[in-house]
């Protein structure tokens, strides 16, 4: 079991600030539970119908952490322009 680093979480995610990578670290997950976390984020339909018991422990931290991340995104893309910019 390889535990995240920095880079794999760059790598699975993309750009995050230090607070973020630093969560996902501090769960002590391992890279393949940061890959189930992410599936269950993407769509947890088949994950469920193939009868995949609901996420507990790191996975079930990740999802929150990674939910978090998509929450963020989309108030700032429903965000209007700020004043004075064009």
């Amino acid at each position: 079991m390889q535990r995240v680093t920095r880079d794999d979480v760059i790598k699975a995610i993309g750009p995050v600030d230090d607070v973020t990578i630093a969560e996902i670290i501090g769960t002590g997950a391992a890279t393949d539970e940061l890959a189930e976390a992410q599936a269950w984020i993407a769509n947890d339909d088949p994950l469920l119908n193939a009868g995949k018991p609901l996420p507990t422990g790191r996975v079930r931290e990740l999802i929150d952490i990674l939910a978090e991340l998509e929450t963020d995104e989309d108030e700032e893309k429903e965000a209007g322009p700020v004043v004075g910019e064009a």
